[in-house]
Formats: C-alpha cells, sequence, structure tokens
C-alpha cells in the first residue's frame, strides 16, 4: 500500500534536512537538527522515572529508567538502545517511545545513553550497551527491577545494538536475556536491496546517503566484513540466541535487511515473530501522534514482548 498520508506533512517538513550534503555536514550540526524532538504534549505518565548514571569502559553513559503505571513491585526490564545511525539520539529523542513501550508492555524500561559515532567508533556503542546491560543485571535489586526476566530492544541502530548485545550475551554468557524485540535493525551494510532503491532516493526520509554516513562514521577504519557486531546479517552463527522480534516497515530502506535477518534466525532455530508494518516508514514507532495507527504495529510489538517477559 502507499505511504500513509499522515506522513506527509512531517516529510514536507523535514525535506531540507534529508536533503543535505550528508557527506560533509558535521555532526554537530546534525544534532542541532534531528535531536531537538517536537513537544507533543504531556509525557505518559508513568509510576517512577529515574535519572541514572553508567559505569563503563573509561567512562559514564546516562539512562533513564521508566516503571509503568500498574507494573508490579519487581517488573521484568528490557535494555533500550535508541536509534540514529550511531551518529544521533539522546534518551530525549526517545524519551514517548520509552513510555509507550513500558506501558504497552508491562515492564521496565531502561534506556540507555550509549557514546556515539564518529567522537566513539565501533564497537564503543555497542560494548556501551552490554556493559550496561551488565550493570543493571547486578543493580536490579537496587532498581527494583528483576533481572531474571531481561529483554533487549532498539531501533534502526539501536535495533543493530540490541541484537548485537544478545549474541554479547550468548559468547560472553551472561546475562541471559530472553528476548529481543529489533525495531527496523540496521544489520548489513548494503545499499543495493530493492528496498533501498525504492525507499532511499533523495529527499526520502531515510536516503542511502545518510545510512552510508552513519555507517561511516561509525566503522571508521575497521573493515565492513569483519566488524562483526555490526554487519550482523553477514554473521553465521545465530544458533542459541533469545527468541526475537522483529518489526519492518513496507516504505523503509531498512526493510530488507530486517526480513533476511529475520529469516536467518529462523534458519538458525532462533524463534522469531516478523511484524510487517504496511504503509509506515522508517521512525514511526516515534511517529504515533502524527499518525495515530501506527500505534496498532507499536502495541502489537511491546505486548509481543510483554508475553515473552511474562
Amino acid at each position: 500500500m502507499a505511504i500513509h498520508p499522515g506522513f506527509n506533512p512531517m516529510l514536507e517538513a523535514m525535506a531540507p534536512f534529508v536533503s543535505m550534503d550528508w557527506a560533509t555536514v558535521p555532526a554537530d550540526q546534525l544534532r542541532a537538527f534531528a535531536d531537538n524532538p517536537m513537544a507533543s504534549g504531556e509525557p505518559l505518565a508513568m509510576a517512577r522515572v529515574e535519572n541514572l548514571t553508567i559505569p563503563v569502559e573509561g567512562a559514564s553513559i546516562p539512562a533513564r529508567l521508566y516503571v509503568p503505571e500498574g507494573a508490579p513491585d519487581t517488573p521484568p526490564l528490557t535494555m533500550f538502545f535508541h536509534g540514529g545511525g550511531w551518529v544521533l539520539g539522546t534518551l530525549e529523542t526517545h524519551d514517548a517511545t520509552c513510555r509507550a513501550l513500558a506501558r504497552d508492555a508491562g515492564c521496565a524500561v531502561l534506556s540507555v545513553g550509549y557514546r556515539l559515532a564518529p567522537e566513539h567508533r565501533y564497537p564503543t556503542a555497542a560494548e556501551d550497551c552490554y556493559a550496561a546491560t551488565l550493570w543493571a543485571t547486578r543493580n536490579a535489586r537496587e532498581l527494583g527491577v528483576d533481572g531474571s526476566r531481561l529483554a533487549v530492544a532498539g531501533d534502526s541502530a539501536g535495533g543493530n545494538l540490541a541484537a548485537a548485545v544478545a549474541l554479547m550475551a550468548r559468547d560472553r554468557r551472561g546475562p541471559d536475556i530472553v528476548h529481543q524485540l529489533l525495531i527496523y535493525p540496521v544489520v548489513v551494510r548494503n545499499f543495493e536491496t530493492p528496498s533501498y532503491q525504492a525507499n532511499g532516493g533523495p529527499g526520502t526520509f531515510l536516503p542511502i546517503a545518510a545510512m552510508r554516513r552513519f555507517w561511516d562514521d561509525y566503522l571508521g577504519d575497521a573493515d565492513t566484513d569483519t566488524a562483526e557486531l555490526a554487519s550482523l546479517l553477514t554473521r553465521d552463527d545465530l544458533a542459541g540466541l533469545p527468541a526475537a522480534t522483529v518489526v519492518v516497515a513496507e516504505h523503509d530502506p531498512l526493510h530488507d535487511e530486517g526480513v533476511a535477518y529475520a529469516g536467518k534466525l529462523s534458519d538458525a532455530g532462533v524463534a522469531v515473530t516478523k511484524i510487517e508494518a504496511p504503509g509506515m516508514i522508517h521512525g514511526f514507532f516515534g511517529m504515533t501522534d502524527i499518525v495515530p495507527d501506527a500505534r496498532e504495529w507499536t502495541v502489537a510489538a511491546a505486548r509481543r514482548l510483554g508475553e515473552a517477559l511474562a
């Protein structure tokens, strides 16, 4: 089906941003535009919202814990890693998404402000997210959550990081993760897929030029083929991973790689639920105020996460 017409005003407003010269604009200028979410009314009420600081190798990073109203005394925990091409995004840009995910899944959500590229290149973001996950499980009692019922989730580059943390936890023998929610994840540096060609042209919400820039900023001098915590679709060792929900949007340049990763997980014996969102574009999880129809798919994904953690 066609792109949902509710996205059109937003796409028109963002045309100057998505049409810029992605190869040359400094990261701080990109952030000045992209990391200022538009006000969308009062935030969804939570029983508890707590800003935290998490120690990682050589630094500390911010995090924010959300506990929804009506949650059990010790709710299960989902680690959330925001999107933004490993270059953009903050706790604030994904505040509404985390609140909705916590409410609809009935779990606590810990949003992680990992260090960004190009200042901190691969594999810093993945290592930060893994370190934050370890820290959360070790401090679960103090956080008031059940660290034995643990999931990872993220959108776009955050989906890449969630999948990477699931692999790291398997290979490093913990912590035990019961589910991974991968929302239109980045899993391979390949701009030739049919979905890239159909949905990644100049002026689209996520142009190929932007993704090329993001990959370059994140990997730096690292070889794409050997960056095994980033180029996830190239891996052949996906057996033994936690069950997954993979969300893909019909009009997203990342659609095909998300479908391919879901298929590869399934072929490796991982239980996979794939959610196709017709009419949706990349980033729709954070656009439900603009297009309320998108909530059908955000709620479906959250409920699947909640079932996995129950």
